[in-house]
């Protein structure tokens, strides 16, 4: 008799050992979060998305009742910080927070990449538009993009344009502006936006696209004239400047933007968490006004239209790469 016994013994262990294990994730993402958050942003500390994610990162631990962490893994356009994040536990501790280079760039310019923008990730929710802008030297005698667009058709060979970087937002935006003006410049590439604003303002370069929050500073100055902005809507701190479909070409829409992602694998109840508290911080009067302190423009989108965003950006990023000839490989 002793045998069958001890079978039931084992037999009754084996299902409450399984019944432990079962329990246990689903017990872990009900009390999430137990410790800090690390959002990681994959730029150097002091840029735009480095700002962003320290003002967005203090509301949002705040929310969550867990301080969130910045950790700043720059290097290889986002590539380094975001295959650091793909590879991480889906767990909700470690997030990303990066602009489209990630997700829609990088993959339009690079064949071998150590993630995949949809496979690795799933949104939490978009925080922040950033919008691009046209300036331009000064002594350069236009003042609008009729103008511009004028002066270089007039002119070929003459002009040409700078950006923060090879395959960066200003070098997408600056290729689509050529091809929906029909305007001929050859793209000067820098390494960042403080150099290419040094050599604007300095006359060695007559154009060039930037983000609003980096050229404000010099547009307000006197030393840079604003042209236009690339997005769909006129910046919140230059309500003045047209945009580029104000100007005369309707549709037009090439501005940055700025999401918080995860690995891809959340439990379902972290992830309804985070972006309920990514959801809430975008919310919150204080946040939006140190976002457009610094040049930028709240913008909250919920996980699924992030996803959205991406799937329809992607192969356009990829046509326009293909076009422009833009290669990093």
């Amino acid at each position: 008799m002793k045998p069958p016994l001890r079978r039931t013994f084992c037999q009754c262990g084996i299902a409450a050992l399984s019944c432990l294990f079962a329990w246990a994730p689903a017990a872990q993402a009900q009390s999430f979060p137990t410790k800090p958050v690390v959002l990681v942003v994959p730029f150097p500390a002091g840029g735009a998305v480095d700002i962003i994610g320290r003002v967005v990162g203090k509301a949002l631990g705040d929310t969550i009742g867990q301080p969130v962490v910045i950790e700043n893994r720059a290097g290889a356009g986002t590539i380094v910080g975001a295959g650091y994040v793909a590879k991480a536990p889906a767990d909700g501790y470690t997030l990303l927070i990066s602009s489209g280079s990630t997700f829609t760039v990088n993959p339009a310019i690079k064949s071998s990449l150590p993630y995949d923008p949809i496979k690795s990730f799933e949104p939490v929710g978009l925080v922040t538009r950033v919008p691009l802008i046209i300036v331009a030297n000064r002594s350069v005698p236009v003042d609008n993009l009729k103008q511009m667009v004028s002066a270089v058709s007039a002119a070929p060979g003459k002009y040409v344009y700078g950006s923060f970087g090879t395959g960066t937002t200003g070098h997408f935006a600056g290729e689509t502006l050529l091809n929906a003006t029909g305007m001929k410049m050859q793209h000067i590439p820098y390494k960042g936006s403080a150099p290419a604003i040094a050599d604007l303002i300095g006359g060695q370069i007559p154009f060039s696209v930037d983000t609003v929050a980096a050229s404000l500073p010099h547009i307000r100055s006197g030393k840079l004239k604003a042209i236009a902005v690339t997005g769909a809507t006129r910046a919140s701190l230059l309500p003045d400047v047209p945009t580029v479909a104000e100007a005369g070409y309707p549709g037009f829409d090439a501005d940055s933007w700025v999401a918080i992602a995860a690995p891809r694998g959340l439990p379902a109840e972290v992830k309804a968490k985070l972006e309920s508290a990514v959801a809430k911080v975008m919310t919150d009067p204080e946040v939006k006004q140190k976002l457009l302190a610094n040049g930028l423009e709240p913008k909250y989108a919920p996980a699924e239209q992030v996803a959205a965003m991406i799937d329809k950006e992607l192969p356009r990023m990829r046509m326009i790469a293909q076009r422009a000839g833009i290669r990093e490989d």
